[in-house]
């Protein structure tokens, strides 16, 4: 029996201590892949710890469409990305759109600036992230920063209406220009897009930042813990902010763990979008691409991508595994599942001179010696076979237990032959 120790999740201890103190009567997750490719192996370690902590802990898991970018998202994304949860065996409790939230969202940030907590600014997104300063140097005010509540109503309410074009305005919200967290220095909350919106259609010009829509979006749907990955460490003030200011009946906490990275793999849908884009590769299944779909096609199965999600455990410190284990756990699955078949590469003739001539013997074979259940096959059997080139040696090296002359050995399945004579070509090839 294996006794290694499980993989660590501290999330989960997170989840007994708020269960016990009696935080949480039910335990909400979500999946919110945002539709702009294809999922890869670094989401499924998100699937899998989102859906898994919840069906542990009797809770439900939400799949949720972070779709507040129109320019780059596309309704083949969302069907893929629903294959892809339901080929790993998950089921989600209800599947959202953010787009479904537009209008809770965009009465949330009248709110805001009902309570002088959001402000129109008309700096151009070059002079926003000049005056938004360095982690070394503080931010500087906005010349707009001060508009009145009424103006900045009337300005929100045209940039709704589609009167001004895309990057003149924004909505920023009002907090600290002077914070040692650059996330805080009144980041833009809504920005203005005209672009046909995939769900939406045309019904809205103006779209809502991610900082911003995600703690809605969890809120809105009674999230406990929202689960995302370290690099929103840095934004977790800003999400609590907007939950605060936002008066969001539900209270969500967010969590980061480390994401997946693995060794030699390209980890950024961007990236893996130009190889599809520029044709280096067969599309997003391309079985050479680290996506879901390329590692179904190239014979990855459900549970061999779950397991070695489970075993990398969840980190608070981001590293790297080895691509070597992912195959490791899809030969745990296979050798389990699936017949054995041999096949011989480099092929080296063999001819066993004391073997009738114009004989085929055929060998009752055990179909997997792990899988007792699967029964047998035959093979046959007969006087000329192959062996791997690398199976004999001529002249062999000391301890080397294979195929070379004088020596005696066994073929799988089969006999044991003895070697008393090597033939070679006009080259010198055996």
């Amino acid at each position: 029996m294996d006794n290694k120790p499980a993989p660590s999740n501290f999330i989960k201890n997170i989840i007994i201590d708020d269960l016990k103190s009696g935080k949480h009567q039910q335990i909400i997750t979500r999946f919110p892949p945002e539709p702009n490719g294809y999922l890869h192996i670094g989401h499924a370690k998100s699937i899998t710890l989102n859906f898994e902590l919840a069906d542990e802990f009797n809770g439900k898991t939400n799949l949720r469409f972070d779709d507040t970018n129109p320019v780059k998202e596309d309704t083949e994304y969302v069907e893929s990305i629903i294959e892809d949860v339901k080929w790993l065996g998950f089921e989600w409790e209800e599947l959202f759109f953010a787009s479904d939230y537009f209008d809770e969202m965009y009465n949330r940030a009248v709110l805001l600036v009902k309570k002088g907590k959001a402000y129109v600014c008309d700096l151009t997104a070059e002079e926003v992230k000049k005056y938004r300063g360095t982690l070394t140097e503080t931010g500087m005010t906005s010349p707009y920063r001060n508009r009145s509540v009424e103006e900045n109503l009337d300005l929100f309410d045209r940039m709704r209406k589609g009167e001004f074009k895309d990057g003149e305005r924004t909505l920023r919200a009002k907090i600290d220009m002077n914070s040692p967290n650059i996330n805080m220095r009144d980041p833009v909350i809504y920005r203005i897009a005209h672009a046909t919106h995939h769900n939406t259609g045309d019904k809205w010009c103006i779209y809502p930042m991610y900082d911003y829509a995600h703690p809605i979006e969890d809120a809105i749907e009674d999230i406990t813990h929202s689960i995302c990955t370290l690099e929103f460490e840095d934004h977790r003030p800003l999400y609590d902010w907007v939950i605060k200011e936002c008066e969001m009946k539900s209270q969500p906490r967010q969590i980061e763990f480390a994401r997946l990275n693995v060794t030699n793999t390209v980890m950024s849908k961007r990236k893996l979008k130009i190889l599809v884009d520029e044709k280096v590769v067969d599309g997003w299944d391309d079985p050479r691409m680290p996506t879901i779909a390329g590692l179904r096609r190239r014979g990855f199965t459900p549970e061999a991508i779950k397991s070695f999600c489970r075993e990398i455990g969840v980190a608070k410190t981001n590293s790297t595994v080895d691509y070597q284990m992912l195959e490791h756990f899809i030969r745990e699955d296979l050798k389990l599942k699936t017949p054995r078949t041999m096949a011989v590469l480099k092929p080296l003739k063999v001819i066993i001179t004391n073997y009738p001539q114009n004989q085929t013997e055929m060998l009752e074979v055990e179909t997997n010696s792990d899988a007792p259940g699967m029964g047998s096959h035959q093979m046959p059997f007969s006087r000329e076979i192959y062996i791997e080139q690398e199976d004999f040696m001529e002249n062999p090296a000391k301890k080397y237990h294979r195929l070379f002359p004088g020596n005696e050995v066994r073929l799988k399945h089969a006999y044991f032959i003895l070697c008393n004579e090597v033939i070679k070509d006009d080259l010198g090839n055996v």
